[in-house]
Parts: structure tokens; sequence; C-alpha cells
């Protein structure tokens, strides 16, 4: 089936080289800036770099909002990568700001007592919690690259489908429920893995995109 996908820009995404990765994927994916751009799209993808509190401003002044709030209570299918994820949730420690509660949860900073440097930049393996489009059961511990200060802490623990070691502690790396999913590290930058997942994502929508439980 056609795919019309929609990538939100608000200023703080690494839109380049999500667009680079869905073209090798033969996928277009017009930008989103307002809401009169959403006419037509299928599935949507929430990128993000940078604060939680300057980012919600941003999106905010797009008038998107109400519109991504209608888009996941209605589980349209939509993809949050790295501080994208992030804003799905209710709250976050990095600012004061309410992000868009899609999911149920909060945004803590990374444990301080882990032994590991924070920011987290840098390549890890997932471990799986549950199944969702991204992942895929044939390769339960792909390495992919992440670059955070904070991780979502789901109220739901069947929201969580993957997470990360840092240190000697597991982290938030893939959340989903129905349609909405996201993933804390940066599929577009995690070579072959995160192409794989991102072309498991869109052949799910391409096949009726079955809510995930």
């Amino acid at each position: 089936m056609s795919l019309n996908l929609g990538l939100i820009d608000y200023g703080m995404g690494n839109l380049h080289s999500v667009e680079k990765c869905l073209e090798r994927l033969d996928q277009g994916c017009p930008l989103i800036h307002d809401a009169d751009d959403l006419e037509g799209v299928d599935a949507l993808i929430l990128p993000g770099v940078g604060a939680f509190d300057p980012a919600m401003a941003n999106l905010r002044a797009t008038g998107l909002v109400p519109h991504l709030l209608r888009w996941g209570q209605e589980d349209r299918p939509l993809l949050g990568i790295c501080l994208g994820l992030q804003l799905l949730f209710e709250q976050s420690d990095e600012g004061s700001d309410p992000g868009l509660g899609l999911l149920g949860g909060r945004v803590s900073r990374l444990p301080s007592n882990s032994g590991e440097r924070i920011p987290h930049m840098g390549w890890a393996p997932l471990k799986h919690h549950g199944s969702c489009p991204l992942l895929s059961s044939d390769a339960p511990s792909e390495w992919v690259y992440f670059v955070h200060s904070y991780a979502a802490v789901p109220t739901d623990r069947n929201d969580l489908k993957a997470s990360a070691p840092f240190g000697d502690q597991e982290v938030t790396a893939v959340v989903w429920r129905g349609r909405v999913g996201a993933c804390q590290f940066h599929p577009e930058k995690s070579s072959d893995a995160g192409e794989q997942m991102l072309k498991r994502w869109l052949t799910w929508l391409r096949n009726g995109a079955e809510p995930c439980p």
C-alpha cells in the first residue's frame, strides 16, 4: 500500500539524518510544520535533540500540540526518536513544562551512581522486554547509538519493550503502546541495526499497523 509519512519539524530535530535513512528505504517523508500539513498523513515521526522545556515550547508554537494529542488519543501511528520519546511522557526532571502525556510516566535524569559518564554517548546493546514493530525476536541484542542524559520511567511496565545497560543498571530504550511508540536511541545513526528497525516499522505500517499490546 502507498504510505504517507510526516516528519514533524519544530526546530529541534535531527531531520536530515532521518530523511536520508528513510530515502535509503525508498520512503519519502515530507516535513510537518503546522496542522495543515497533517492532511492525508498516515503516520508521524517526532524526532528531537536538545532540552525538554524548549522542545515543548517550540512544539506549542507550531500549533501542533492539540492535534498530536488527538492523534495519540485516536491511537494513530506515531514514532518518537530520542527527545521525541521523552516528549510523549507526562513530565521530565529536565524542566517544569508538562509533556504530551500520550504515555504514562516521567522522564528522569540518568543515575549518577552508575559509574558511567553523563551524558550517555555511544553504542549499547538492547535487552528485549516485549514485542513491538521496531524489534525482532531474531535480533534480541542489537547495538544502537545513544546520546542522552535523561531516560523515561513508564508507569506501566508493559509499555517498556526494550532497555539498555547503563553501568550496573538498565534504562529505557524502547516504549510502545497500541500504535504509539518511541526509541531513546537514534535508529537513523545506528547503522544496519537501526535501518532494519525502521524498515520493520514501515512494513508494519504497510501491513495495517496492528496495535501492539
